[in-house]
């Protein structure tokens, strides 16, 4: 397979910055109308059809000082529930306890999401004002085997649209014969070399092992 791009940088002091949108603009063009104004401000029945049936979102957020941060949400497809033609809420399951995410919603409500279906190249972008909440009379109805989540984000939509395939295309995500799974070591040994060096690799193994899906509502 045919690869582009640069794989280790030494030299960054040649680039020359782009600083303005004027200067943007120069050198990628103004959007095409139909892109420019297809951003919409309430869920169309297509809208909810694609969450009925999308199995993962990211998230993006940004703290009030500006730190970053994308964190994927995956469930069986259609965990994001529709509460209204503007409102959505998406349930939290177990994790690293991390909450990069959430703590930035407590500064900064602001949220970017993208929705994905498997095979389709074309996307589903959601921008809102998110809040973190603990309990709700919908928090019923996000039981998946037989685990209430303790914490779910309402968006408010501020906008909403699709999104074309391009990235997909590019990269062949969902072509087979595209991927390679082993080009890099198995998550254990990532784990054991970046983060849990206290461990032996035969427990991070089994942690990984064929079990590890059996607990992820645990």
């Amino acid at each position: 397979m045919e690869t582009a791009g640069i794989t280790d940088v030494t030299e960054v002091t040649e680039v020359t910055e782009v600083t303005s949108e004027a200067e943007l603009r120069e050198i990628i063009g103004e959007p095409q109308p139909r892109a420019a104004n297809k951003a919409r401000y309430a869920l169309h029945d297509l809208d909810r059809q694609w969450l009925a049936n999308s199995p993962l979102c990211l998230i993006a957020t940004s703290a009030a000082d500006g730190t970053c941060d994308v964190s994927p949400k995956g469930d069986p497809a259609g965990f994001t529930l529709v509460l209204d033609d503007t409102t959505i809420a998406i349930p939290e399951r177990p994790g690293n306890k991390r909450a990069d995410g959430f703590r930035n919603i407590l500064s900064n409500p602001h949220v970017g999401l993208i929705y994905l279906l498997p095979g389709r190249g074309d996307t589903l972008r959601i921008n809102g004002r998110a809040r973190l909440v603990k309990d709700a009379p919908f928090f019923d109805a996000m039981t998946v085997k037989n685990h209430r989540p303790q914490l779910a984000l309402i968006v408010e939509i501020d906008e909403i649209f699709h999104h074309c395939s391009k990235a997909f295309l590019r990269s062949q995500l969902w072509k087979p014969e595209t991927w390679n799974a082993e080009a890099v070591p198995k998550r254990a040994r990532i784990a054991k070399a970046l983060d849990s060096q206290e461990m032996s690799l035969e427990a991070l193994e089994e942690y990984y092992g064929p079990s590890y899906e059996k607990r992820i509502y645990g």
